[in-house]
C-alpha cells in the first residue's frame, strides 16, 4: 500500500514564502517528484486596513516565516524541499520533521473536500457569521460556488462597503 500524503510545515526565510513555494514546485516539476510532492501552500488571509482613511483590502501571511508542503515524506522528497533556496528547515525537532495532525490541516483550512450546501441566494439578506465581520448583516450581491467565496454588501461607518467572504461565513437571515 503507497503511503499517504501529508503536510509538512517549512521554516523559510521571512518575506520569501512566495519565493520559496514557487521554487519548490518548480523542483517539483524539473524533477518529475508529482508523485512525491502534491500541494504547496503560503496561507494567506484577507483582511480589512485603514489608510489615509480609507478602507482597503490587503491580503496578510496567515504565518510568516513558514510554507506548508502536503508530500510522502522520502530521502528524495526530503531533500528537494530542504535544499530550496530560503528554506531554513523542517519544522520538528532535530533534523525530524513532524507532520501536521489530521486535526490542525482541518483548524487551518488548507486540505479541504467538503462541499458547503447553502441556504441563500443573490439578494438574500444574510448574517455574517465568521471572521473579521462576524454579526455584520448585509445582502448576497454574488455567488462563485467553484471559488467558494460570496460577495456581500454590508453598511460600515454610514457606507455600503462589498465585502468577499467564505461561502461558509454566511447565514441566511432569520426573522
Amino acid at each position: 500500500m503507497a503511503e499517504e500524503p501529508k503536510w509538512y510545515v517549512v521554516h523559510t526565510y521571512s518575506g520569501y514564502e512566495n519565493k520559496v513555494a514557487s521554487s519548490i514546485e518548480k523542483a517539483v516539476e524539473n524533477r518529475r517528484l508529482q508523485d512525491l510532492i502534491f500541494a504547496v501552500s503560503v496561507p494567506t488571509e484577507k483582511v480589512m486596513e485603514i489608510s489615509e482613511n480609507r478602507q482597503v483590502e490587503v491580503e496578510r501571511k496567515v504565518f510568516p516565516g513558514y510554507v506548508l508542503v502536503k508530500m510522502i515524506m522520502t530521502d528524495d522528497s526530503w531533500h528537494v524541499v530542504r535544499n530550496t533556496r530560503g528554506v531554513t528547515g523542517f519544522v520538528g525537532p532535530g533534523s525530524k520533521p513532524v507532520a501536521l495532525t489530521e486535526d490542525e490541516v482541518a483548524k487551518l483550512g488548507i486540505d479541504r473536500r467538503e462541499t458547503v450546501s447553502i441556504a441563500y441566494g443573490v439578494g438574500d439578506s444574510v448574517r455574517i457569521v465568521a471572521g473579521p465581520f462576524a454579526n455584520f448583516v448585509g445582502v448576497v450581491n454574488e455567488i462563485s460556488l467553484s471559488e467558494n467565496r460570496v460577495r456581500v454588501t454590508v453598511s460600515m461607518f454610514g457606507r455600503e462597503t462589498p465585502v468577499e467572504l467564505e461561502l461558509s461565513q454566511v447565514a441566511l437571515m432569520e426573522y
